[in-house]
């Protein structure tokens, strides 16, 4: 009897263990950031396991505080909200080497994802970011060209991403599609 319930015990602190290290490992994998920005808070779930360098890179810009006082500068209803590189009087931060593409990764730009804005050229993304606010198909890879790198989604505050992609926008400092009322992020941090 005495043996059954040693061994029951030593069943529970093994299972307890392998969840705990469960945990661990999904937070380090998934890791969530929660934004707060002037329309209110919102967070998103990255994917380390398909997308590491991106990954890696936006955790880089959240941990150094660079996102914040930094605007939604290219809000297009019906597509994207696009943040992460300019200052509410539209100067263009100072950023970090560009990274690979990894828009290969299987994760395709639907609504609600998080992916990575760049230039023309596949490999220049940076800090600037990019939240689908419709199934964006199109911006993925075909076998002919690069896609935009998704690495992650909205799993909170979807509201307040359709709020944001709502605001009436303008031509601004040479920039189209600026929402007219400043969308400021106030705060990025990680929560998990």
């Amino acid at each position: 009897m005495t043996m059954n319930i040693k061994l029951k015990e030593s069943i529970l602190v093994s299972l307890i263990f392998l969840l705990l290290s469960n945990l661990s490992i999904a937070s380090q994998n998934y890791p969530q950031i929660e934004f707060t920005t002037t329309s209110g808070k919102f967070t998103v779930e990255l994917d380390s396991n398909r997308a590491p360098t991106t990954v890696k890179n936006f955790l880089q810009y959240v941990e150094s505080g660079f996102y914040v006082d930094t605007i939604f500068h290219r809000v297009i209803a019906g597509f994207v909200i696009q943040a992460g590189g300019y200052t509410v009087d539209l100067e263009e931060k100072e950023t970090l080497p560009e990274i690979i593409n990894e828009s290969g990764n299987g994760l395709t730009n639907k609504r609600m994802s998080l992916g990575m804005a760049r230039s023309t050229d596949p490999h220049t993304a940076s800090s600037q970011f990019y939240i689908n606010v419709a199934d964006n198909f199109s911006l993925d890879p075909m076998p002919t060209r690069w896609g935009y790198a998704v690495f992650g989604d909205v799993i909170d505050g979807f509201q307040i991403i359709d709020a944001i992609a709502g605001n009436a926008t303008q031509t601004m400092g040479g920039m189209q599609d600026v929402p007219a009322a400043p969308v400021i992020i106030l705060d990025v941090k990680r929560i998990d």
